[in-house]
């Protein structure tokens, strides 16, 4: 274990797009290249982004949020990374100051000095008076310096430092354009990483680049100015409300958009997790519940319409009574239908009634709370799909920003479904709930609505 402090900072920028992503991934893997232990954190919710932290780093990461995780949540996972690493950076979430709580407000509460990655491809001057106001917007912010991003070159770089006046340094270089290590993106955010071959020699290329940069050539003592006591690691305290149960859990490039945090939570709650992969055609493995986490359904609407043996599992699961939580994408395929955004209608599972269909504009997006039995359950909702289905909502989460919706919590049988993403930590109790049976089985009548044939049989809808 480490002693605290540990150099900390938070990569921030102006707006999304600037290169958080890029920088915080160039950052780690130059470490990491180094031999250093790197912890990778992500502020906000979100899956696409930490898939390419965790190839950069080569440990997982931890979505950061004070709303959505607590105030208690953040500090202790940071805690715990500090003892066993030896840097921790944390990705901002859009600008520096969006939403509530932003990033800064994560960086001001825990002291964690913050990195602003400005992209200055279409500017001189002005890089300066936005950084000026980056830095003094909020009085006391911790402040580690800044970093332009998709610079034309040298003389385009002197410039922007120039520009900068004295105290919203220190000028940590410049990074150019290129597409030799651009992370493309499709609706949703990044392209997964596991989806591109090149991914690590992107990212490599990303550090050859950084590692050119003032920031890159600092020596690694003087990275102890940004250390940051984060306090003592302690253990997450749960109770064991799934000890024995076995939790089947879908996870391949369909099934992606799973925090290890939410596996976690399962594992502190005493279950076994088990995964399989509805891309490959394989069966729900003997297990006492069901978990289909969100994804890119709709990139594999084909595949999963050919998983036959997927397919059927499933509904065999669901006639025994067994519990089923399906959260947006894994809720999609469930459906009678997909319809792509160039209208082709691809057959789903058919295990609830109804259709999905794809549009090109965003759907929903923003913090969201369930209030169930057991209490708040916290988490999100993101999607560019809508549903149509004569199924009635059992209830509603109800979201935090202003103007809002809440999302449907679709109860079929043993079978619970929604857009929204639940961060299981927020609420364990309420959690096991959801893969625990009811008391009493779902009678037939209920069952015959899911699915048109009994386990085995060719037809479903």
């Amino acid at each position: 274990m480490r002693a605290s402090p540990c150099p900390t900072l938070l990569i921030a920028a102006p707006a999304s797009g600037q290169g958080k992503t890029s920088v915080t991934a160039a950052l780690a893997r130059l470490h990491a290249r180094q031999g250093r232990r790197v912890r990778v954190f992500k502020c906000g919710p979100d899956f696409l982004d930490p898939q390419w932290l965790e190839l950069a780093s080569g440990q997982p990461v931890d979505n950061l949020d004070l709303w959505m995780n607590g105030e208690a949540d953040v500090r202790a996972r940071l805690a715990r990374a500090a003892a066993q690493a030896d840097l921790i950076l944390v990705e901002g979430v859009m600008g520096l100051y969006d939403g509530q709580p932003s990033a800064a407000d994560l960086a001001q509460r825990l002291g964690i000095p913050v990195l602003a990655v400005v992209e200055a491809s279409a500017m001189a001057g002005t890089f300066g008076a936005l950084v000026h106001g980056l830095r003094r917007y909020w009085p006391g912010l911790p402040w580690a310096g800044v970093l332009a991003n998709r610079v034309a070159g040298t003389g385009h770089a002197q410039m922007l430092q120039a520009g900068l006046r004295d105290g919203d340094g220190p000028w940590w270089g410049a990074l150019p354009r290129s597409e030799g290590f651009a992370l493309p993106q499709r609706h949703l955010g990044l392209t997964q990483a596991g989806e591109l071959p090149d991914a690590l020699a992107r990212l490599d290329a990303l550090a050859d680049a950084l590692e050119g940069t003032p920031l890159g050539q600092l020596a690694w003592p003087e990275w102890q100015r940004w250390g940051v006591e984060l306090g003592q690691p302690a253990e997450p305290a749960s109770q064991p409300w799934l000890a024995a149960r076995r939790i089947a859990v879908a996870r391949d490039a369909a099934f992606s958009f799973i925090y290890p945090a939410n596996v976690e939570t399962l594992h502190a709650l005493g279950a076994e997790v088990v995964f399989f992969s509805p891309l490959a055609d394989e069966p729900v493995p003997e297990a006492d519940a069901l978990w289909l986490p969100g994804g890119y359904p709709e990139l594999h609407a084909p595949a999963l319409a050919a998983a036959r043996r997927t397919r059927m599992s499933v509904l065999r699961h669901v006639h025994a009574g067994r519990p089923v939580w399906a959260e947006c994408g894994g809720m999609m395929v469930l459906f009678d239908g997909l319809t792509l955004t160039d209208g082709t209608r691809v057959p789903m599972w058919g295990l609830l009634p109804g259709e999905v269909r794809m549009q090109a504009r965003l759907a929903a997006l923003g913090p969201q709370a369930w209030d169930t039995p057991w209490g708040e359950l916290r988490g999100h909702t993101f999607h560019h799909s809508v549903v149509q289905t004569p199924l009635a909502p059992a209830s509603y989460t109800q979201p935090v920003s202003p103007g809002g919706r809440g999302e449907a919590i679709l109860r079929c049988g043993p079978v619970r479904a929604s857009y929204f993403h639940a961060w299981f930590a927020s609420n364990p109790r309420a959690v096991a709930q959801l893969f625990l049976p009811e008391e009493r089985a779902a009678d037939a009548a209920t069952l015959t609505a899911i699915g048109q044939a009994e386990p085995g049989k060719e037809a479903l809808r």
